[in-house]
């Protein structure tokens, strides 16, 4: 049975260290007002929040993506029955992107946003930002900015529930189900 678990994370900490990661990074980096996009649902809340504390380093509005149509486990989890189109109130093409993900662990998912977001032009640049980053990586992807480094056995799940409050919660996945 998958039953919930609460896990005691700091939340505040944990947008603390992303949004100083992210400030640092561009400042290094000289990218001025980059454009932020949050993958549905878990990024979108993610960068709601952290757009809060960034120093008026993004001045456009959010975009979001909503990368069902891109993922590649179709067959495995089906099509999600109320699919919403993907908001980007900007060209990606030239910018420089914040990517903006709940929690990093296969790399498929951020796979299929930036398959989707090259869809809408050629970013300059993206940076991959994630809350929460775990092991067990499938494709050869890593985050640039990481609110937490989590460490999880392969039979167990984080997700993030929110968007007020914003929680996570560990599953453990019983193989023989």
């Amino acid at each position: 049975m998958n039953i919930p678990q609460p896990v005691s994370l700091n939340i505040d900490a944990l947008f603390r260290n992303l949004a100083t990661g992210l400030n640092q990074r561009m400042a290094e980096q000289e990218r001025n007002k980059p454009a932020m996009i949050g993958i549905h649902t878990g990024g979108v809340w993610v960068a709601e929040r952290l757009l809060n504390q960034l120093d008026n380093l993004v001045s456009d509005p959010l975009g979001v993506l909503n990368i069902a149509y891109y993922r590649d486990d179709f067959t495995r989890i089906g099509m999600h029955p109320q699919v919403q189109p993907s908001q980007l109130p900007f060209s990606v093409a030239d910018r420089h992107i914040i990517l903006v993900d709940d929690v990093l662990y296969t790399g498929r998912t951020v796979r299929a946003a930036l398959n989707e977001i090259f869809d809408y032009g050629r970013p300059a640049s993206v940076t991959l930002a994630a809350l929460v980053e775990r092991a067990g990586r499938e494709l050869p992807i890593q985050a640039d900015v990481v609110g937490h480094h989590l460490d999880l056995a392969p039979n167990e799940q984080v997700k993030l529930t929110g968007p007020d409050p914003l929680q996570f919660s560990i599953q453990y996945i019983d193989p023989t189900e």
